[in-house]
């Protein structure tokens, strides 16, 4: 264990957490009760803003600082058309951590987070982006692979992390996509990371207010099950979002085709088409997570899905994760010795 806390000290120290373990940020998911609990747990807690107007989003905090006395972040979309009000929000409320996602981070949005005080984290898909962003004043890094759930980019977590950890050491850095036991993270940690930011193993927390026909849908399903979407025509891009097979999926590529044979006929413009496209998704994250449908909706969820076996507490979760890293560190060190 003394191992794993020399290795991770950097990221305890910087969440202000008994563990270097973060929430990763699921809209509908990382909300208060499961927010509060992975913080509750030692971990680090992340409210998912999502499309949240600001006064939602104080709501939220405020609801989530009831639950928990720990340390907490808050992660905002930058694509967000209210974005700085939603930085306000969190600068008034004191949450001690900001994470930008979903793009690279603005300029004046990172000066807004810097100048009310509170430790900023953002995602860089690239190293040169990384350094960029550490230049420009942000304090901590994720990044995040292509087996994660929901958006994605096209590189792995094990490329990301070669890439990266050996030449990032200015600012903490965690990685994300792809990690569902404590051995793996171990060996990131080893690797340079300050910590790891896990989601698809949470879904299923018992604190999770997902529907029982998500989390079932999480424990049935194995890596090969999580996909991204297909995009059929690159004049039409779809942004990938990797989630779950379902009927759902096969009717997004159906849809497609059936789109654009409409603009090739000059039914509609291609504006109109690329419109429609997008659209067919709206709703559909929401409907699988609190409404329960599976066979229509979006089930996002990374390719550690398969190691979701059964529902457990979330601090159950937090602790077997630690155990399996300490136990792969401490097999190491006798290996050594032994040598």
């Amino acid at each position: 264990m003394q191992r794993l806390d020399r290795l991770w000290r950097r990221g305890r120290d910087f969440l202000g957490t008994r563990y270097a373990i973060m929430g990763g940020a699921m809209t509908w998911v990382s909300e208060r009760n499961l927010v509060a609990a992975i913080s509750n747990a030692g971990g680090f807690g992340v409210l998912a803003s999502g499309s949240m107007s600001p006064e939602q989003l104080g709501a939220e905090i405020e609801a989530t600082f009831a639950l928990t006395d720990r340390p907490f972040g808050v992660n905002l979309i930058t694509l967000h058309p209210r974005l700085l009000e939603l930085i306000d929000v969190c600068v008034s409320l004191e949450v001690s951590h900001v994470v930008l996602a979903g793009g690279l981070a603005p300029g004046n949005a990172i000066e807004r987070v810097k100048a009310g005080g509170r430790k900023l984290m953002c995602f860089t898909p690239a190293l040169s982006f990384g350094r960029k962003l550490v230049r420009s004043g942000v304090d901590a890094l994720v990044i995040e692979g292509a087996e994660a759930g929901g958006h994605v980019g096209p590189v792995s977590t094990n490329v990301l992390a070669q890439e990266i950890l050996p030449h990032l050491r200015d600012v903490p850095v965690f990685v994300a996509g792809g990690i569902g036991r404590g051995e793996m993270i171990a060996s990131l940690l080893e690797m340079g990371a300050a910590g790891v930011q896990l989601g698809t193993r949470f879904v299923c927390a018992t604190e999770s207010i997902a529907h029982p026909k998500f989390k079932q849908a999480f424990i049935r399903a194995s890596a090969r099950d999580a996909i991204t979407s297909v995009q059929v025509d690159p004049n039409f891009p779809v942004i990938p979002v990797r989630a779950l097979a379902n009927e759902g999926t096969r009717r997004f590529a159906e849809t497609q085709h059936q789109v654009i044979a409409r603009f090739r006929q000059g039914e509609m413009s291609q504006k109109e088409a690329q419109l429609a496209i997008e659209h067919y998704w709206a709703g559909a994250l929401r409907r699988a997570v609190i409404e329960g449908d599976v066979e229509y909706g979006s089930v996002m969820a990374g390719q550690s899905v398969g190691m979701v076996t059964r529902e457990q507490p979330t601090r159950e979760i937090i602790e077997e994760l630690v155990q399996q890293a300490a136990a792969a560190l401490e097999a190491r060190s006798l290996a050594e010795v032994a040598d």
